[in-house]
């Protein structure tokens, strides 16, 4: 984590992109976002969020919806799809929590390590 955020909303009406996985490159800084939305059709609007914060990636890869997402070995939520209006300075990439969450709710600290957990 690079920066930890503290603000949730209920109108946020991000969009979900039609992309199932994003390949991300070492360097790149995206933000960590929570929701308990659960439709994955492309365009579905997502409303209720949490903000957890921006982390930074150490490791080229690719993120896929259903990975596990881990901060500082907790296991946070799994990746619900990604919100391309910020792009291409980041990509929100939505985690399906039962409720949203906050980085500050669940007491995240910047330099806590991130990790996407695939199925396979």
């Amino acid at each position: 984590m690079v920066k930890v955020l503290v603000h949730r909303r209920d109108d946020r009406g991000m969009s979900l992109e039609p992309f199932a996985s994003r390949c991300v490159r070492a360097g790149e800084v995206h933000e960590l976002v929570t929701t308990s939305h659960d439709d994955t059709e492309p365009g579905a609007r997502i409303d209720h969020v949490g903000f957890l914060g921006f982390a930074e990636i150490d490791r080229a890869g690719v993120i896929d919806r259903g990975d596990e997402v881990w901060i500082g070995g907790e296991l946070v939520g799994t990746v619900l799809g990604f919100d391309g209006c910020h792009f291409p300075n980041h990509y929100n990439i939505l985690i399906h929590t039962a409720l949203p969450v906050t980085g500050e709710g669940i007491g995240l600290k910047p330099e806590r390590e991130v990790c996407f957990r695939g199925r396979w």
